[in-house]
């Protein structure tokens, strides 16, 4: 007989200020307060390719919305243990409402992770970590198109690198708040319209480049749909990006994860994983390294919450693949 695990308590909510920056002249501002529908940790770190700030215990972040580019100022605090309040001031009302649905997705405030730890609390590998911090989220992106092309300037490199190169097109190419100061990334279209030698100057390989741009007019034509709702019309979108050349299976797994939400997705090329399985199937050898194929069949087990499950097997095992970074 199996017993349903209790819902566990969440570590303490970090002390945030309230959200004190009144809307400019014009703009209206929404708040919405929102529970946690799972064990919830507001993250106090800015992201570091400058889209995402904290000030304050406050998460900031500027988007757009709609046909006109409308921009919206996001803020999120998280007031108690089992509270998180949004904020969005924008002129237009539709566009608050959608920085804060976008921003609720990012944040995974209302993933439900239940069943999650249901399953995997006892499991051999992640469940001390799962019990351990049942607050885990994946850190995901607002809008799906940020996703695509961050993995996109992410392959084959250092990501401290790979954040340069995106700090730089948020700076030539990003849409800028004069008065809060907040940068959001590139549009589709804007990224489309440029040369790939611009492109390549923000130290992007030539070929990835042109990959990017590539992306971004599938994107920008609405050949390519990243919000379809149906799992058949995402299919489709994710083929046609696959035929890109750069564009593999890795990429369109980490748009699918982090920028559409799959939790069944699984990056499975990424060195952590392949370094990871590698060691965890040869017994500890630090230079063993996994296919993507072995990556993917060790954690088919896990089903449709394989992306989740390996980033908990990364926290599960951080200090011995600490180790085997030094051996190797």
């Amino acid at each position: 007989m199996s017993v349903a695990a209790p819902r566990p308590r969440a570590a303490r909510a970090p002390r945030a200020r309230p959200l004190p920056v009144p809307p400019a002249p014009g703009q209206r501002e929404l708040r919405i307060e929102v529970r946690p529908a799972w064990p919830f940790r507001l993250s106090r770190a800015s992201g570091p390719d400058g889209v995402l700030s904290v000030r304050g215990g406050v998460v900031h972040r500027l988007l757009h919305h709609g046909p006109e580019d409308t921009p919206v100022i996001v803020r999120v605090a998280q007031t108690a243990r089992d509270r998180v309040l949004f904020g969005a001031a924008s002129e237009d009302p539709a566009a608050a409402r959608r920085g804060i649905e976008r921003m609720r997705f990012a944040l995974g405030v209302d993933d439900d992770l239940r069943s999650f730890h249901d399953r995997f609390r006892a499991d051999p590998l992640i469940g001390g970590a799962v019990r351990a911090d049942p607050a885990v989220r994946l850190r995901r992106r607002p809008e799906p198109f940020e996703a695509l092309a961050w993995a996109v300037t992410e392959q084959l490199i250092e990501y401290v690198r790979a954040a340069a190169i995106q700090r730089r097109i948020v700076r030539r190419l990003g849409r800028r708040c004069e008065r809060s100061g907040l940068r959001d990334a590139p549009s589709a279209a804007t990224v489309a319209a440029q040369a790939p030698a611009l492109l390549t100057s923000f130290d992007l390989a030539p070929k990835r480049a042109l990959a990017l741009r590539r992306c971004a007019q599938e994107v920008a034509s609405g050949r390519v749909d990243l919000r379809a709702q149906e799992p058949a019309a995402l299919e489709a979108g994710w083929r046609r990006l696959r035929a890109i050349p750069e564009i593999g299976t890795w990429t369109l797994s980490v748009l699918a994860l982090l920028g559409q939400g799959r939790y069944d997705a699984l990056p499975a090329g990424d060195l952590a994983y392949v370094k990871l399985v590698g060691r965890l199937r040869s017994g500890g050898d630090p230079y063993a390294r996994a296919t993507e194929d072995e990556v993917r069949d060790f954690f088919a087990p896990y089903g449709e919450w394989a992306g989740l499950a390996a980033a908990y097997a990364l926290r599960a095992t951080a200090s011995e693949l600490r180790a085997v970074a030094a051996a190797a």
